[in-house]
Parts: structure tokens; sequence; C-alpha cells
């Protein structure tokens, strides 16, 4: 059996002043009527974003009693995670009917706080707390100012991903930036440094907002009012907690995640007309692009150069704007997911690739942690 995406949207986005549970709720009812579905049809659940028993909270909230639940906690990559989970859990028939939703008010609430205090008995604490690093900038700045040492790049190669990510944004009337004018690489280098070598434009945005899609089998997905996108492969890989476990900074767990997605859909990087990848940090995507095997290790400065990642450029990008322009409300996998399958239902407006086929979403969870990849395609 293979599962299909039937139906995707976001909640509120920006700064809502609304709840998690009220922001999951839009999210969830918008999918489920993008799908031409209702609550009654759910029996199966994958969230995350609230503290205590996801799952259970989220299904207590909306009336639901499902009959399977997923509330992996992975950061970022989770939602990419949830997809092979609900793919799985459809082909055993577990379940005929998976939402997987996100919601999180962090910017209305003034809070950053995904995970609270560095416990004392965290092993990895005592090689890193002392030194006050800033979770989790200061690990993603580590690995931006190896790979500029290692690959003599320039912060202009960082600098080139935020302002791609503007353009879309600009494109894009649900996203933050939307209207915000654009961006300059002088600009991105200009803004206040907050952990060297990256500025506060090298950084994600600090938003509220949520999202969800909903999976059912092919077959029964056709007989639904949107087009099905179909999961055609997918894949992860987790390495370690922190900074002290990772063998090296320059190859993250994308580069397995990758390889086992494009093994199971059958495809190569060269077949993606659209990517959607995590931006938490601008160094994420230059890592992530190699790491999936968009180019070769080292090659991301120059791959992301002459516009290729803008709108109009040879690779589609972040094209809702990312995490740095568009939205990111602490975990930014499911929104990921939710552009993807819009471009490839051809919706995206002003920001539309057009003949998209093949779209390839990947979240970072952590601090390069986790990594989950999954390559969707159009029912054609």
């Amino acid at each position: 059996m293979t599962a299909a995406i039937a139906g995707a949207a976001e909640s509120d986005l920006g700064v809502t002043g609304k709840s998690v549970l009220a922001l999951q709720s839009q999210a969830v009812t918008r999918a489920l009527a993008d799908a031409g579905l209702t609550l009654r049809d759910v029996d199966g659940l994958a969230t995350a974003g609230v503290s205590r028993f996801p799952a259970a909270q989220v299904a207590d909230y909306l009336g639901l009693r499902p009959a399977w639940t997923d509330s992996t906690s992975a950061g970022g990559s989770a939602f990419e995670m949830y997809v092979a989970r609900a793919a799985q859990a459809i082909d055993a028939g577990q379940c005929s009917t998976v939402v997987i939703s996100y919601g999180s008010n962090q910017r209305s609430a003034r809070s950053r706080s995904l995970g609270g205090a560095v416990e004392p008995h965290v092993p990895e604490a005592q090689f890193e707390a002392p030194y006050g690093p800033l979770y989790p900038i200061s690990y993603y700045a580590m690995a931006a100012q190896r790979y500029l040492h290692a690959y003599g790049a320039e912060r202009e190669h960082l600098a080139e991903v935020a302002v791609a990510a503007r353009e879309w944004a600009l494109r894009n009337p649900a996203a933050y930036r939307y209207g915000a004018g654009p961006l300059t690489v002088d600009a991105v280098l200009g803004a206040p440094m907050v952990s060297s070598p990256l500025t506060a434009a090298d950084c994600c945005l600090v938003t509220d907002g949520g999202g969800a899609v909903v999976l059912t089998s092919l077959d029964r997905a056709r007989d639904l009012p949107r087009p099905p996108v179909v999961v055609l492969g997918y894949g992860e890989s987790t390495t370690h907690t922190s900074m002290t476990g990772d063998d090296d900074l320059l190859r993250p767990g994308s580069f397995a995640s990758g390889r086992r997605a494009f093994a199971m859909a059958g495809l190569r990087p060269a077949d993606v007309d659209v990517a959607q990848l995590y931006d938490s940090f601008t160094i994420t995507v230059l890592l992530t692009l190699e790491g999936l095997g968009f180019c070769g290790r080292g090659e991301a400065a120059a791959f992301v150069g002459d516009g290729r990642t803008r709108p109009g450029g040879a690779f589609p990008l972040n094209t809702s704007g990312g995490g740095l322009s568009y939205n990111h409300p602490g975990q930014f996998g499911v929104l990921l997911l939710v552009e993807a399958v819009r471009q490839l239902r051809g919706e995206c407006g002003d920001r539309q690739v057009q003949g998209a086929e093949t779209a390839l979403a990947h979240g970072t969870g952590g601090v390069f942690s986790t990594h989950a990849t999954v390559l969707l395609g159009a029912d054609r």
C-alpha cells in the first residue's frame, strides 16, 4: 500500500496571542478541511509542541480517540520522521487517516525555551555547560566557523542563504517578512553578531505558528478533493545530543538520511524539482545541501551563488521563505511538508515552481543531532 498526503494547512502565524492547543486545533481542522475530511475520520495522530504527553493532550483537546499515535521527540526533524511512521502504520492496517501536527506560541509567550535548563546529570554538560554556550546557536556557529576554515568559504556565502530566503518570502503573503523589502548581503553581515560568525540575520525567526498534514492511502486519497501527493521515500539518522559526541562537524546525519530516502524512492538528487530544507541558521542549509548530495563536500558555498536558489534560479529552495523569513515557531519541520505539498499541487501563486513533480523535505533537530528526509511526488 502506498501512502499519500491528502491535506495540508498552516495555523495562524506570527504573533497570534493564541494558546499552543488553539494553534494545534487550527492547523488540524484546516488540514482536514483541505482534505475534505473531518475529525471523525481521524484514527491516527502524530504531534509535538505540547509539553507533556503531546499525543494524548492534543487528542483529548480535539475529542479524538486514535488507534495509533506518535510523539517522538526529535526536534525539527520529528515531522519528517512522523511521515515515515504514519506511512508504515497505514500500510500495516493500524490506522487509515493520520494527522501530523504542531503548534507553538513562543513569540507571544516571549520564550525560546523548548527544553528547559541543562540538567547536571547529562553527561555532556560537564564538558560544555561551564563555557556558557548559547543553545543552540553557539553549536551551529561552531560548525559554521569550522566550515569557513576548512573550505575557505566566506561569511558572504552564508549570507546568500538568508538573502535568497527573503526573496522567496516577498512572494508569500503569509511570510513574517512579507513586505519587509529585500535583504542584502551587506545587511546580513552588518547585523548584530550573536555567535561568531553568525549574525542575527543568519538566524531563524522567532514566531508563533504551526501546521498539519493529513496522510491516508493513495487509493483513498484519489477519491478526495485535492490532488494526492505521494510519499515516495524516507530516511533518517540520529547521531549525537551535543557537539561533544559529534565525530565530524562537517558530516551531519543528512548524509545517511538522504541516501536512505533516495534509495527507497529510486531517485537521485538531480530528480528533485523543489527542495525544502530546515534553515534554523544559514550554515544548516549549506551542510544539508552537501549531505543530501546536491553538491560535493565544501561546494555548497559556491552552489548557492549567482542566485541559484533565489526565485528564477536553477534550484528552487525554501520557496515559502523558510525559517529565516517566513515563519519559525520553534520546530519548523511540519511547515516544510506543507510547502512541499502546495508546490506539487501547483498552489503557490507568485512563488510557484512551474512543472514541479518531485519535492524533498528535510528536517534537522537539536544541534545537527537528528535528521529526516522525505521525498514526495505529484500523482500524475
